[in-house]
């Protein structure tokens, strides 16, 4: 079963954090059809949050076809966001692991990690250049 946490520097609503992290535990395969959401009391239990937040995430995710409620019941995955790529998930979160390791042994903090990643990702997304059998840019951004 999934466990909330909220970020509340984030910026980013209460709310949307929960379904972020539903729909990042289905697209990961740590979500599948059929597994129950946390119920909204436990929700609010660990994470100190308005149950009414948490109703509005999962009336959200109910509507965009995700997870179905059963009154009296609780709310269950529907279907799920993983694809093809979850084979290759186990190597390359061992790649970024090690990566990570890199990067705060060279004096980074998480903040700065995030920051660097996200423009790194970005500037990759961003590019339009011709993609090779695997999936990866054949040529560098300029």
């Amino acid at each position: 079963m999934i466990e909330f946490h909220l970020q509340s520097r984030s910026g980013v609503a209460p709310y949307l954090q929960l379904i972020q992290q539903v729909r990042r535990a289905m697209r990961l395969g740590l979500l599948t059809e059929g597994d129950q959401l946390p119920t909204v009391k436990d929700v609010v239990a660990k994470v100190a949050i308005n149950p009414n937040t948490v109703l509005k995430a999962y009336r959200e995710l109910e509507y965009e076809g995700l997870v179905s409620a059963r009154p009296g019941v609780g709310t269950f995955v529907t279907r799920t966001l993983t694809d093809d790529s979850l084979a290759a998930h186990g190597p390359l979160q061992q790649e970024l692991r090690g990566w990570l390791r890199r990067a705060l042994a060279a004096g980074m903090d998480a903040e700065s990690i995030e920051a660097l990643f996200l423009n790194t990702f970005r500037t990759l997304s961003d590019f339009a250049g011709e993609v090779d059998g695997a999936g990866t840019n054949i040529e560098e951004p300029a």
